[in-house]
């Protein structure tokens, strides 16, 4: 079980995740959670033994300088940490790398501190590899553990079928413990995957201002996603075979992209902007 550190009772708190490796293309959902912690100061409260759930064959340990002499180990292992949000309610933010093993005795353990710290809601963060144009709004799909959920996020349901990360496991097995649970998935152009992937962060931030209702800091976040669009317009330019895919990668998007879908996605816009002016 997760040793929680001197937390005290916490305020309808809700559970943010993501995972590092096959569940987050580009790095777009552990920005995610790095951008919340730092926007409002988390502090660490737990993490799980590493020795449990990774093999340090394939997820190796990294060696750090530690004040620029004496070198430190830091083990791969998932961490959990605490912010208050400006409403009152509770962040409860996870962060780790995928496990290598063990993967229901992890979920077991996370799920298990989640009841301890009183959550009822949880957020799951992914991403994946798509045929995606990168000069178009990032696709988000969403799938959710109750029947309308979906719907009434306004999410785009996901259809994939086939094998899963630790984000499905964990889905299940919140949905099993009773929790409500939304996992959002970012799509990120497949021909730039490496990370950072700013753009598709900054569509997963706002997917989650929607969810819980609030407004969320960008910071940087908006204007490195235009940088990183800039970037990749020129890389492209400077490519025939790329641009030409990307005008195909444009033009399916823009024939399958229904008016009433769009209509939704200003309605949304419209909604963000109300409560940054409000906020």
């Amino acid at each position: 079980m997760v040793e929680l550190e001197s937390v005290p009772e916490l305020v309808d708190p809700v559970l943010v995740a993501a995972f590092e490796g096959w569940n987050d293309a580009g790095e777009a959902a552990s920005g995610v959670i790095r951008h919340l912690a730092a926007t409002w100061d988390a502090e660490p409260v737990a993490e799980l033994d590493p020795d449990d759930y990774y093999d340090f064959q394939v997820t190796r340990p990294v060696v750090e300088l530690v004040d620029g002499e004496s070198r430190g180990i830091v083990w791969p292992t998932t961490r959990v940490s605490l912010a208050r949000l400006p409403s009152g309610r509770d962040l409860v933010l996870v962060h780790g790398i995928e496990p290598n093993m063990r993967w229901r005795s992890f979920c077991r353990e996370l799920v298990g501190m989640a009841l301890e710290l009183g959550v009822r809601e949880v957020v799951l963060l992914g991403a994946l590899l798509a045929d995606a144009p990168h000069t178009r709004p990032v696709p988000v799909t969403g799938a959710a553990s109750e029947t309308g959920l979906v719907t009434t996020l306004n999410l785009e349901p996901t259809r994939y079928e086939g094998p899963t990360g630790i984000l499905g496991v964990l889905q299940d097995s919140c949905a099993k413990a009773g929790l409500s649970t939304v996992s959002l998935w970012a799509a990120v152009p497949h021909y730039v995957a490496q990370p950072p992937s700013p753009k598709a962060t900054l569509a997963l931030v706002r997917r989650i201002e929607d969810i819980l209702d609030l407004t969320v800091p960008l910071g940087e976040l908006p204007e490195e996603a235009r940088a990183w669009e800039h970037g990749v317009n020129e890389l492209a330019e400077e490519d025939s075979e790329v641009a030409e895919y990307v005008r195909t990668l444009e033009e399916q998007k823009d024939a399958t992209e229904l008016p009433e879908a769009s209509g939704d996605a200003i309605a949304r816009e419209f909604e963000r902007y109300l409560r940054r002016r409000d906020g």
